[in-house]
């Protein structure tokens, strides 16, 4: 069911991650992905893995969540672990006709799934332990010196965090749509590739029309709150770098020199 995506929500919590500065945890992100991808030996993966399983683990976010949110990714991950296993070339351990699977495709397949289902994950965890305004305030310190070249970081960091806030209500209206279709005896199961593309088309209409009312509703609250960006503007909440970030950036600092320090063939 689509009401299970808990994509771009926020779950409260007390933990040390929670406590964060975001900053810290954008930055931590950063470092993830570059150990994770970075990672070409199965001890340095497994590292890397580590460090994911302890950041859940101090989060408290429960382990099924995120796994129930890769499930609208299996296609994605399945065509790419495919790809990878019959279109490397290599030596051939399985030849049926014209496709030929190979150890290093194989390999690769594998490796790239993994890391793109740790990606996920590790992003999930960003979203779900900082609350949307507070990711705001974080990714506009972070760019602000981007202002000195007229880029309007305000106005991009906004746009991200309502992005991100309206994801769970889209889904939400989704799931409303889809609901009365099927009360209305529309199918969405059955068919071939086409048929089902077609009975989307009910779902799609008022779901572009719901999302565009909805922008003009908070448009209209915007102004009429006389809400504008300018350096003058104050923050109720004040970021502020504690002992917890430091030992956060040790860690992450510690995370890559073992991810570098360790390499081979692994693709």
């Amino acid at each position: 069911m689509l009401k299970d995506i808990t994509l771009g929500q926020y779950f409260p919590g007390d933990t040390v991650i929670h406590r964060l500065d975001p900053r810290t945890k954008i930055v931590m992100v950063g470092v993830y992905l570059v150990a994770l991808f970075t990672a070409s030996w199965p001890i340095s993966m497994m590292i890397v893995a580590a460090f994911l399983g302890l950041v859940i683990l101090l989060s408290q976010v429960n382990p099924r969540l995120l796994v129930r949110n890769l499930r609208p990714l299996v296609i994605i991950l399945l065509f790419t672990g495919l790809i990878n296993l019959f279109m490397t070339p290599g030596e051939p351990i399985v030849s049926v006709w014209i496709f030929r699977i190979t150890l290093e495709g194989l390999e690769r397949a594998v490796t790239l799934v993994v890391r793109i289902v740790m990606m996920i994950m590790g992003t999930f965890i960003l979203t779900y332990t900082t609350a949307p305004m507070t990711l705001t305030d974080g990714l506009e310190s972070l760019m602000r010196p981007l202002k000195r070249i007229r880029v309007p970081v305000h106005e991009l960091t906004l746009i991200m965090s309502m992005a991100l806030r309206f994801i769970p209500t889209l889904i939400e209206e989704t799931d409303k749509i889809m609901s009365a279709q099927r009360a209305r005896g529309a199918d969405f199961e059955t068919g071939n590739l086409l048929k089902r593309a077609k009975a989307l088309i009910p779902i799609l209409i008022p779901l572009f029309m719901s999302a565009f009312r909805r922008a003009e509703e908070l448009a209209i609250a915007m102004e009429s709150r006389c809400y504008h960006d300018s350096e003058s503007r104050t923050r109720m909440r004040q970021l502020r770098f504690e002992r917890r970030d430091l030992l956060a950036g040790l860690v992450g600092i510690a995370l890559l020199v073992l991810v570098f320090g360790i390499r081979g063939p692994l693709g």
